[in-house]
């Protein structure tokens, strides 16, 4: 692999906006939909999390089910959607080729956004597989292979008919994640649905494919946006870039082996838990080189560099709180609470969509030709994302950790325990009412933007104000 002085270089932007506007502001569009769907059901699980009785005569949005909904819908309507749009993007225009293929990724984005709305209603009639990260029925795996297939067709394209040889750790990123995805995938859906493993080897297998969703493809797509825009936008050599490919090979081979810290304490072999507590130290050195590398993003100027500003630090602190939380004395507290759930939510809310919001603000406007639509409802998003995030991973950490002392204490009762978490618990629920209404002014703007409403009498505009 080669690379380059800076992470983000020459590009053809006219070319690939011109070829894929109508394919990528489908994805897009899809994956704000998906957004505003899964901050609903999350709205509504942080509700019936304190108070039970909420919707409990509806036994489609029953607890479990909301929780299966609002993950499927988050991860594969939101992330997938809105990751691979821009990551192909990204490689078209470091690719300095028209995007091709538009045909495959309108059909492909046609079919995987049919099969997440099947998976949803199938979770909801009780076909779900109660995997994490893996809800959605069986008979549904196979169309979204296909549809992901289709969409990455593209993609390989835009890399293999690049006009340089030299890439960039954008490129790294991105066409990892679109080759990644694939193959845990098919291999998730072997070992846990069509050919499933028994006993400890289930268990095992499930932490490794949640893991490396995180790590293989989540976060990489992430990093690819933010590879991209920061020195694009600040305009300076990103420091330590030699060591981008440290980090990049660091958080590939080590970061699927960190699932087994989920089995602390479990029916599993010690040295399998060991081996993760040792790979999330060692990964600490991948969050560091990426913290050097995109630091230019803290104070910089415009309202992209200001998301991907605060995502990084969730996706670094986030690094953190893993490494640390695996450690055994530390798990003898956090696991099996609700701060795990505030882990997921630094990680992937703070960090991976932060960094994603950020990498959209900048490509939407050389997408349409336009200028976003309305400022304050770009700053009017930015607030409420910093607010709810923060209100959010702060007080589910304050509840899990309440929780999990009282647990440890013999002489705490269940009801007791529920008792002293619920002012937490409420105020979760408050930061998913203050994100869902700042994704929704997301929503309005970008279709503001993007031409769906009334953005005809928009002016044009190419300068660097889109991402101000």
């Amino acid at each position: 692999m080669t690379s380059a002085p800076i992470s983000a270089g020459p590009d053809d932007p006219s070319a690939v906006e011109t070829s894929g506007r109508i394919p990528l502001l489908l994805l897009l569009g899809s994956a704000l939909a998906w957004l505003l769907v899964s901050g609903l059901l999350a709205l509504i699980g942080a509700i019936q999390a304190h108070t039970p009785e909420f919707l409990a005569r509806c036994s489609v949005l029953n607890y479990g089910h909301v929780q299966a909904l609002q993950e499927t819908a988050f991860v594969y309507g939101w992330i997938a959607n809105v990751g691979l749009a821009l990551a192909l993007w990204i490689l078209g225009r470091l690719g300095g080729q028209p995007l091709r293929a538009g045909a495959w990724v309108v059909t492909g984005t046609l079919v995987w956004n049919f099969g997440v709305a099947l998976g949803l209603v199938g979770i909801a009639a009780g076909d779900g597989t109660a995997l994490p990260l893996l809800q959605m029925p069986a008979y549904v795996q196979p169309i979204l292979l296909f549809a992901y297939a289709a969409i990455g067709v593209a993609g390989v394209l835009a890399w293999t008919g690049r006009r340089r040889q030299i890439m960039f750790a954008a490129q790294w990123y991105a066409v990892a994640a679109l080759f990644l995805f694939p193959w845990m995938f098919s291999v998730a859906q072997v070992m846990l649905l069509w050919v499933p493993v028994h006993g400890v080897l289930q268990a095992i297998t499930q932490g490794w494919f949640a893991q490396s969703l995180w790590t293989l493809w989540m976060a990489p797509l992430a990093l690819a946006g933010a590879y991209y825009v920061v020195p694009k936008v600040t305009g300076r050599v990103l420091p330590g870039y030699e060591l981008a490919s440290l980090g990049f090979w660091c958080l590939l081979f080590i970061g699927g082996w960190t699932g087994g810290r989920h089995l602390i304490g479990g029916p599993a072999p010690v040295w399998i838990s060991t081996i993760a507590i040792v790979t999330s130290t060692i990964l600490l050195s991948h969050y560091l080189i990426v913290f050097i590398n995109l630091r230019g993003a803290i104070g910089g100027p415009g309202t992209a560099l200001k998301f991907i500003s605060f995502g990084l630090a969730a996706y670094v602190l986030g690094g953190f709180v893993d490494a640390l939380t695996s450690m055994r004395v530390v798990a003898l507290t956090t696991q099996f609470t609700w701060f795990d759930e505030a882990q997921r939510q630094l990680a992937v809310y703070g960090g991976v969509s932060m960094m994603l919001f950020g990498t959209l603000y900048f490509a939407l406007p050389r997408l349409t030709g336009r200028s976003w639509a309305s400022p304050g409802l770009l700053r009017g998003h930015l607030a409420l994302s910093v607010t709810g995030i923060a209100l959010l991973v702060v007080s589910l950490g304050g509840a899990g950790l309440i929780q999990g002392r009282e647990l440890n204490d013999a002489a705490k009762s269940f009801a007791t325990i529920a008792a002293d978490t619920r002012p937490w618990l409420i105020a979760a629920a408050g930061a998913q009412a203050i994100l869902l209404l700042g994704n929704l002014l997301l929503a309005v703007n970008f279709l503001w933007t993007a031409g769906c409403c009334c953005c005809c009498c928009r002016p044009k505009a190419a300068t660097e104000a889109f991402a101000s």
